[in-house]
């Protein structure tokens, strides 16, 4: 039985060598791009064209992406291998929201646990909250997954806004990460928030405990200059933290979802409780036009749309997520977990193995960095990866307008370079005035020339606002949302991450010399033999 993708990859087939500059009018650039909220999404620059449009829409209907998009707003258990709804657009919603789940409205409590975050951040920052040193200088986050990379993403991203505490974030275990952040910052000026749902997640504990020990000896109570985002009341109370100091969030919220609630609250410690509004301002903005733009003119539905045509009918299988944005440095990892940890899956919603790809290698760089790096497997490799730019119009520093105004050009320069490409003869006209003739003339010439045709977008936006962020993020959700409804698949659990968890638990015991490596392989066996103290 041809599987939901088999017409659109007939249709592509045939058009597959298509110069996309072919497709190029008066009205191309404008017939496939679309303005939201004052951001501009541009997928001209792909080989979409009306007739691949029109069939990639027609598979968002086919696939009732209506009916589930409401179904996740609504409360409903989306996440049915976990039985969870998935409302995480509830710690964004605004005041006069009602969300029901299991018979119980859930927004009295968002809002209170958002009242008390930020009755905690303006304590911290304005010095009221003191510890036991003084006015807290410094916050240590200790998380990892998406405990650790929204909250860290965001952070950077928001720096010119930054007007308290400086924040710093632990994740990996490796104890040079927690002894490299620690290092010169005072124990009696420094706060830390232990993020982890359960409050059992190894890395993040072995961290706090570190935290713990550093502030030993020379803060009274250490525990006192501990706070933590976790849903394990007993847990944190057996460990010292006054429950006014722990902020906890539901189960139909995600880690990689969570940024937007007691996940963010490093975020508002830096930005203020004002600033992190406006950054759920944005992401409702989003949610707003997600819920109700048709979906031709919608943007997340569009940008997800784009991506299975790359992934799923074009057969590439990557994406390179490159922002021409400093502060958004960190965009491509948070966007790794977002979309491999969500759609990184083999199996449909009823168990069956998928008969298609499902999601694309994640990756890139901010530019422009990235084109001194590996921007030349992008232009002159033999595999094809589809760029996503992401480019503002101002930066926040006046005085460096000039360099922004080349940080754009450069921006525009590489998606156009990928689009145009350099023939052969233009190659052999450049080497020719350089003198070179005959066979020589030739081979120069041939690694000069860039076979162009190569995919990419643009989503541009005027400045990296918290309410621009809020919709960025907001945008690649619902992008891996609409993706996984497509797919088939449930974007929502990550039993991938199991496996592994559970044998280092279990070699834990065998390098420390307790136990024997019977039965482990011998790959395993001699490096245990050769790793253990």
């Amino acid at each position: 039985m041809p599987h939901r993708f088999a017409a659109l990859q007939a249709h592509q087939s045939q058009f597959a060598n298509r110069p996309i500059l072919s497709l190029f009018d008066d009205q191309r650039a404008q017939a496939f791009s679309l303005q939201v909220d004052g951001m501009l999404f541009d997928f001209s620059k792909t080989n979409i064209d009306a007739n691949a449009l029109a069939q990639l829409l027609a598979l968002s209907e086919t696939a009732g992406l209506a009916e589930k998009r409401a179904a996740m707003f609504g409360g409903q258990k989306i996440n049915d291998t976990e039985g969870r709804a998935v409302l995480h657009t509830a710690l964004r919603a605004s005041d006069a929201a009602q969300l029901m789940v299991d018979g119980a409205d859930v927004m009295p409590q968002v809002r209170a646990t958002r009242a008390r975050m930020a009755e905690f951040a303006n304590a911290v920052r304005s010095g009221a909250f003191q510890g036991q040193g003084g006015k807290i200088t410094d916050v240590v986050n200790i998380g990892i997954g998406g405990s650790d990379l929204g909250p860290a993403m965001a952070t950077l991203a928001l720096a010119p806004y930054a007007d308290g505490p400086r924040l710093h974030y632990v994740s990996n275990v490796d104890g040079a990460h927690i002894a490299d952040t620690l290092k010169g910052l005072n124990p009696l000026t420094t706060l830390v928030i232990v993020a982890s749902k359960t409050f059992t997640t190894i890395e993040t504990m072995t961290n706090a405990d570190t935290a713990k020990r550093w502030m030993a000896g020379k803060v009274a109570n250490p525990a006192a200059q501990f706070c933590a985002v976790s849903t394990a009341a007993a847990k944190t109370a057996a460990y010292g933290i006054d429950p006014s100091r722990v902020f906890g969030f539901e189960d139909w919220v995600g880690g990689r979802y969570s940024l937007w609630g007691p996940i963010g609250l490093g975020v508002m410690l830096a930005v203020g409780p004002q600033a992190f509004d406006q950054f759920l301002a944005g992401g409702r903005a989003m949610d707003d036009h997600f819920r109700t733009a048709p979906f031709a003119a919608n943007m997340p539905v569009l940008l997800a749309l784009v991506g299975l045509w790359h992934n799923q009918i074009c057969g590439y299988t990557t994406r390179a997520v490159l922002p021409y944005d400093q502060r958004l440095s960190r965009l491509p990892a948070y966007l790794q977990q977002l979309e491999m940890e969500s759609n990184g899956k083999r199996v449909a919603m009823d168990g069956a193995d998928l008969p298609y790809a499902s999601g694309p290698v994640v990756w890139g760089e901010p530019g422009t960095n990235g084109q001194h790096a590996f921007y030349q497997l992008i232009h002159q490799g033999t595999r094809v990866v589809p760029c996503e730019f992401l480019v503002a119009k101002a930066g926040h520093e006046p005085d460096l307008a000039h360099q922004h105004l080349l940080l754009v050009a450069n921006c525009l320069a590489q998606s156009e370079a990928l689009l145009r490409g350099r023939s052969l003869s233009d190659a052999t006209a450049i080497m020719a005035q350089k003198g070179l003739t005959g066979a020589e003339l030739d081979r120069q010439a041939r690694h000069r020339v860039f076979p162009g045709n190569r995919p990419s977008t643009t989503l541009a936006y005027a400045k990296l606002t918290p309410f621009t962020l809020g919709q960025i993020i907001a945008l690649y959700e619902h992008r891996v949302f609409v993706e996984g409804v497509i797919l088939g698949l449930n974007s929502y659990d990550q039993w991938g991450v199991e496996l592994g968890k559970e044998l280092a638990v279990a070699l834990q015991p065998i390098l420390e010399g307790r136990e024997s490596t019977a039965g482990k392989d011998g790959s395993t066996q001699a490096l245990v033999a050769f790793l253990r103290p």
